[in-house]
C-alpha cells in the first residue's frame, strides 16, 4: 500500500499589508513634506486614515515625506510603520552601526576628495538598512500611486518621479546636502526635494477631490535661543528656506486641508526622540479624522 506523502508544513504568515480601497464617495490625496526627523509625525496622520477606513487616491512626498510616503504606498499599515520606527530607534548602538555601514566611503577617501565629512551617507544603502520589508523595487508595484519629488542639481529644478526604480528616486528626494551624497538616477544628479518643493501638494491637484497637505517643517521659534553651531546653522538655514517656499505655495494656491503638527521642539536629526515626535503627531489625529471625514461626507 502506497502511503500518501506528508503535507508540507505551512509557511509562517507575514503581516497582512493594508489593501488599497477605492473610496465610494469623494476621494482625497495626501502630500507629505520634508523635515528630517520631524517627518516621523507623518505616521500619526497616516494612522488617522487607517482608523477612518479610508485610503488616499495618491501620495506625493519630499525628503522624509517621500521615505514615509513610499512605504505607506507599498501597502504597509501606518501602525506597522510606527512599530518599525520605534523598534529601530530603541537601541542607539544598533542605529549607529547601521549609519556606519551606510557611509559613502572611508574616512580617508572622503578627506582626500575634499568633502570633509566622515559621516556623509549613501542614501540608497541607508534606505535598504532602515526601510521596512515589503517596499517594492518599482513604482508600478506600489498599491497607491506615488510621486517622489527631488531636485536636479545640474539643471537647478524640481524633478517629480512616478515610474521606474523606486529606491534611487526616494534616495534622491532625501539627499540632504552636506549629510547625504547626491544620487544618480536616469542621467540626473538628485539632491533633497525640499530644496525646490518641501510640501509637494501641487502635484496632487486633479488626482483627487480633496487635497491634503501635512507640513512638518516647523514654525519659527517663539523665544530667543543660543547662537547655533555651524552645523545647526546649515540645517536651520535650509529649514528657513523651506518654510518660505511652503508659505508662498500655500498663499498662491492652498491645499483643501493643511495640517501642521506642533513639532518645533525637535531638531532635524532628532531620530532618537522618535517616540516623542510620534506622540506630538498623535495630538492632531482627532482633528484630521474629524475634518477629513466632514470633507469626504460633503459637510465642509
Amino acid at each position: 500500500m502506497t502511503r500518501a506523502p506528508k503535507p508540507k508544513p505551512a509557511a509562517p504568515r507575514k503581516p497582512r499589508a493594508r489593501a488599497a480601497r477605492k473610496p465610494a464617495g469623494p476621494s482625497f490625496a495626501i502630500a507629505l513634506g520634508g523635515g528630517g526627523a520631524r517627518g516621523l509625525a507623518h505616521i500619526a496622520a497616516l494612522e488617522a486614515f487607517d482608523e477612518l477606513g479610508v485610503t488616499p487616491a495618491a501620495i506625493a512626498g519630499a525628503s522624509m515625506g517621500a521615505v514615509v510616503g513610499a512605504a505607506y504606498a507599498a501597502g504597509i499599515p501606518a501602525r506597522a510603520l510606527r512599530s518599525h520606527v520605534l523598534r529601530l530607534t530603541r537601541t542607539p548602538a544598533d542605529v549607529m552601526g547601521r549609519l556606519l555601514r551606510a557611509r559613502a566611503g572611508s574616512l580617508g577617501s572622503l578627506l582626500s576628495l575634499g568633502l570633509g565629512n566622515p559621516m556623509l551617507l549613501d542614501a540608497e544603502v541607508l534606505l535598504e538598512l532602515f526601510w521596512p520589508d515589503g517596499v517594492p523595487a518599482k513604482f508600478d508595484k506600489l498599491r497607491i500611486p506615488f510621486t517622489a519629488v527631488a531636485t536636479d542639481f545640474h539643471e537647478r529644478r524640481e524633478v517629480a518621479m512616478t515610474s521606474g526604480a523606486l529606491l534611487p528616486a526616494v534616495a534622491g528626494s532625501m539627499a540632504i546636502p552636506g549629510l547625504i551624497k547626491p544620487v544618480e538616477r536616469d542621467g540626473r544628479v538628485l539632491i533633497d526635494g525640499g530644496v525646490c518643493n518641501p510640501l509637494p501638494f501641487d502635484h496632487l491637484f486633479g488626482l483627487a477631490d480633496v487635497v491634503v497637505a501635512l507640513d512638518v517643517i516647523g514654525e519659527p521659534a517663539t523665544a530667543k535661543a543660543a547662537v547655533p553651531t555651524p552645523f545647526e546653522a546649515m540645517f536651520g538655514a535650509a529649514q528657513i528656506m523651506q518654510r518660505a517656499i511652503a508659505n508662498r505655495m500655500v498663499a498662491l494656491r492652498p491645499p483643501d486641508l493643511l495640517f501642521r503638527p506642533q513639532i518645533e521642539a525637535f531638531r532635524i536629526l532628532d531620530f532618537f526622540r522618535a517616540g516623542q515626535i510620534l506622540a506630538a503627531g498623535d495630538t492632531m489625529k482627532d482633528e484630521i479624522k474629524r475634518t477629513l471625514a466632514a470633507r469626504l461626507d460633503g459637510k465642509a
